[in-house]
């Protein structure tokens, strides 16, 4: 299995973004074979929809770094991980910007990028990009038609309902060809059928309880990657060509063998081959979740 880990964006880890490159470079050598971001902008005071099925915010959510800096700063200070998105909510962001800012990234990485994309969940945070939240599926979709024409054409045209390109010249295209490849993250019905039909691979999540008890989110992987995978090949797609990446979510109280336990059960349950360990909760500055990367590295790979 190739393992990865998520870089200090926030909470705590945030309050440090000059560690960032140390970071980035300390993983690789450990032996991290990703590297991730995610895609936060505030934390609501009164927030309408909590996170999680929860009321509430975490209060980690409240000091987010950039993405596409964090990105930029991993590519250059690193030379063969790969560099993911999990994710960045695409109907915030007009797609030249979009395109622009990810192929700089994946210029810069020489091919690394893995763009994983979805629609987030907050209210007040559509309503602090002016997008309305009710239309984020339907300018999911244009986002992708429209960084599908920029990376592939030129020149680049695009026009849908809410997003439009002009036709321009666009002389500067991604090193992955024909472009990096596509990751959505879903879980209802409606938009797990947009993975099936459109995305190169699914970007699911796994909890990860310090304390037994709850559900068992590895049984509940492997079944909905089974229906997402026979959705694919109702779509006439070859479903051995598509993937998924998984997004290990420990709380604070899960321990490292927890973590190496579910990364186990999740490749020889599920078949995963590739998965993240999200450490938001975990560490509280950067040496120690280098610490954490290095025992989780050590024990899954048998050190």
């Amino acid at each position: 299995m190739r393992i990865g880990f998520a870089l200090p964006q926030f909470g705590e880890l945030a309050h440090h973004p000059e560690d960032i490159a140390r970071f980035a470079r300390r993983a690789e050598e450990l032996g991290a074979d990703s590297l991730w971001v995610g895609d936060r902008l505030l934390a609501p005071v009164h927030p309408t929809v909590g996170y999680a099925g929860t009321d509430t915010i975490p209060p980690e959510f409240r000091t987010a770094l950039d993405p596409f800096t964090l990105l930029a700063t991993a590519a250059a200070a690193t030379e063969r991980v790969q560099l993911g998105t999990n994710v960045i909510n695409a109907p915030w962001y007009p797609p030249a910007m979009l395109a622009r800012s990810l192929t700089t990234v994946d210029l810069l990485s020489a091919g690394r990028l893995l763009v994983g994309l979805g629609t987030g969940w907050s209210p007040e945070e559509y309503e602090a990009v002016n997008v309305p939240m009710a239309e984020r599926g339907r300018r999911l979709d244009e986002s992708i038609d429209a960084l599908t024409a920029w990376w592939t054409e030129n020149p680049v045209e695009y026009r849908g309902r809410h997003w439009t390109v002009p036709a321009g010249h666009v002389d500067l295209k991604p090193a992955s060809r024909p472009h990096p490849p596509i990751y959505l993250a879903a879980f209802a019905p409606a938009a797990l059928r947009r993975v099936a039909r459109r995305a190169d691979g699914w970007l699911p999540i796994a909890i990860v309880p310090g304390k037994p008890g709850g559900p068992d989110p590895v049984a509940a992987l492997a079944e909905q990657l089974g229906a997402v995978r026979e959705a694919v090949e109702r779509e006439g797609r070859d479903p051995a060509r598509f993937d998924a990446i998984l997004r290990i979510n420990p709380d604070a109280v899960a321990s490292v063998e927890d973590i190496v336990t579910t990364l186990v059960r999740a490749e020889q349950e599920a078949g995963i081959q590739h998965a993240f360990v999200d450490m938001i909760y975990l560490a509280n500055e950067v040496d120690q979740a280098l610490d954490t990367v290095q025992r989780v590295l050590e024990r899954a790979r048998g050190n």
